[in-house]
């Protein structure tokens, strides 16, 4: 098994991504700067940090190396607190206070800046929860309060400010108060980055570099006022903020704070929205650096470092040294057993070469089903060799590997596809003529037949690849395979393990949807040709999941809906797989409403009727209609 952490150890030769951004970094000519690293969930964001932090600090714990301070940040460590944009500007400022090189002579700074940070913090929270108890708490001594407030304050006789303060118009109060002083907030953020500015001279660095990973793991606001925080430092010389995020949850987060009124009421929203989020992100990542996804060379000699490492244990390290030498001239072939020969013991030799043939027969499939994706390859293994283990403890004889891992991609790339290919082989003792002809078709190319006898989806270029990879399944009897596979049959790894951030986020809001017309923009604007076929396959199987679960839950029965009125792919064939597996009479008769609605806008959603039992009541309510 492989554990699934960020590492600087660099297994996928994305080293010279972070050399080219530690280069940026070192050009003093660009500074400030904030450089936005972006690839999806998994895409090895979060490596390539690390090896960037490792390459700055030389591997000081104090993150302090030739001049250079480097502090390394978690955003979504603030995802807990009632403002994530004062957290993380207090972190980086008592990473000041508290360093034990540069602290002692830091201290009056950090002192000063912690007083303006909870000045933020005052001014971003309501005046209720903070402004009003502190206020009142400051006339009796009880704690300190921001100076244009006591100034204020003090011209007010005391026994008619407590009254004011504690009185029903407290609030109201104090927002003309600061009202009087708008500029104040402008002023503090002036003075903090003169501060800050002059902490850093003061400290003798040459230069700060903050590093922040993990954004796409906080909620839509706590991600904008990390954002918001880092703004603070656009103009405060020799500074470099480097921040890993996947693109889309980034924009997603930015549209949900930001979308006005007049954006959703003008012309064009969508235009106008993107706009405005591109503008954002423009302001704010002066070098925006996207990483590409594996090659399948690449991926292969990932799979071969990756089984090394399990193999070799602490003689792994050799490996590692011979891999990045030979990186170096050259970046394109694979880097394969026959290049570590010399390194491997006889039994290490002897595990690695039952590997590298299911190696070279995974990858292509795994590139293609797995869209070369670092942290879903990891997971895939991982629960390939579970599997494995389990065909090993069952005592199940001709066996192949192969096979597994093959049948593996088409669940995860494909989970529709896969359930198909179960219903033939349950069917047919597991050798379904269907895959037997789909194979010849495909190994001719004769897409034009495949569509004519076949379920959408099987003629796509990318079915194809996968029916034309090796091994074939021809003359293969899967029940064994599906049985190893048989807690995923309603799911899918997709569903489980797999699943990005993104579908999730997108499941969450389709099913807690406030109202129909939110419902119909969320699917308009983020399903439908919005998402690639592999994501929509994955969030269809989500969603089937939980409706399985739950038969009872009006949403997402209308976020089915829905998507049939919109005429979503599959969609229809889920919904009726969904209807035979549930107990229909837990199914709400109220939805007769949304169903009626729906089939004037795509006809075929009234094939599922005859699908529901006929004694339910929502049978019953859509009888009529018939």
């Amino acid at each position: 098994m492989w554990a699934d952490n960020e590492t600087s150890e660099d297994l996928l030769g994305f080293k010279v991504h972070a050399d080219l951004l530690v280069d940026v970094i070192k050009d003093d000519s660009v500074l400030p700067v904030t450089i936005g690293v972006f690839g999806d969930w998994g895409s090895g964001k979060s490596s390539i940090l690390k090896i960037v932090e490792s390459e700055l600090t030389n591997g000081e714990e104090s993150g302090f190396h030739n001049g250079t301070l480097v502090l390394y940040f978690n955003g979504w460590v603030f995802e807990g607190y009632d403002d994530a944009k004062a957290a993380l500007l207090e972190s980086i400022i008592e990473k000041f206070d508290k360093h034990k090189t540069i602290g002692h002579k830091v201290k009056d700074n950090t002192k000063k800046l912690l007083k303006s940070v909870k000045w933020m913090r005052l001014l971003g929270l309501s005046f209720k929860k903070v402004i009003v108890p502190t206020a009142s708490a400051y006339l009796t001594g009880g704690a300190s309060l921001i100076p244009f407030l006591l100034n204020e304050f003090s011209q007010i006789d005391p026994e008619d400010l407590t009254a004011k303060l504690k009185g029903d118009g407290a609030e109201d109060f104090l927002k003309d108060i600061i009202k009087r002083n708008e500029n104040e907030e402008v002023t503090l953020v002036r003075e903090f980055r003169e501060d800050f500015k002059e902490m850093i001279e003061k400290s003798g660095i040459n230069k700060l570099v903050v590093i922040i990973d993990d954004l796409d793991r906080c909620t839509p606001d706590r991600l904008i006022e990390n954002l918001e925080a880092i703004k603070l430092f656009l103009n405060v010389e020799k500074t470099a903020f480097v921040i890993g995020a996947d693109p889309r949850i980034v924009r997603h987060a930015i549209e949900h704070r930001y979308k006005t009124d007049s954006i959703e009421n003008s012309d064009d929203p969508n235009s106008r929205n993107n706009r405005i989020v591109s503008d954002y992100l423009e302001k704010l990542i002066q070098i925006p650096y996207y990483l590409p996804k594996l090659t399948d060379n690449e991926v292969e000699t990932y799979l071969t470092l990756l089984y090394c490492k399990k193999a070799m244990g602490d003689n792994f390290g050799k490996v590692l040294e011979t891999f990045k030498k030979n990186r170096e001239n050259n970046r394109y072939d694979v880097f394969g057993l026959g290049d570590i020969q010399t390194l491997v013991t006889d039994d290490e030799e002897k595990e690695l070469r039952e590997s590298v043939s299911l190696i070279a027969s995974l990858s292509p499939v795994i590139t293609e089903g797995l869209k070369g994706n670092p942290r879903q390859i990891k997971r895939f293994l991982n629960t390939f060799t579970l599997r494995n283990r389990l065909v090993k403890v069952a005592k199940i004889s001709d066996f192949k590997v192969d096979i597994l891992a093959k049948l593996m991609v088409l669940e995860y790339a494909t989970p529709s596809l896969f359930r198909n290919l179960y219903e033939w082989q349950s069917a047919q003792n597991g050798e379904p003529r269907e895959l037997i002809l789909l194979e010849q078709l495909a190994e001719t190319n004769d897409v034009e037949e495949i569509k004519k006898q076949f379920p959408p989806d099987w003629h796509s270029e990318k079915m194809i690849r996968w029916l034309n990879a090796e091994p074939k399944f021809s003359n293969i009897d899967l029940r064994d395979y599906y049985w190893i596979s048989r807690d995923q049959l309603s799911t899918s790894i997709s569903g489980s393990s797999l699943i990005s951030p993104h579908i999730r986020s997108i499941s969450k809001k389709l099913i807690e949807h406030g109202s129909g017309s939110i419902l119909t923009k969320t699917v308009t604007q983020e399903v439908i040709g919005k998402l690639s076929a592999p994501d929509y396959e994955t969030l269809l199987s989500l969603l089937e999941k939980e409706l399985i679960k739950s038969p009872e839950d009006t949403n997402i029965h209308k976020v089915f809906i829905e998507i049939m009125a919109q005429n979503g792919p599959e969609v229809i064939d889920t919904y009726g797989r969904v209807i035979k597996k549930v107990d229909n009479s837990k199914i709400p008769f109220s939805l007769r409403n949304e169903f009626q609605l729906a089939e004037k806008k795509n006809e075929d959603i009234k094939s599922i009727y005859d699908l529901f039992d006929k004694n339910s009541q929502i049978s019953k309510a859509l009888k009529p209609k018939r």
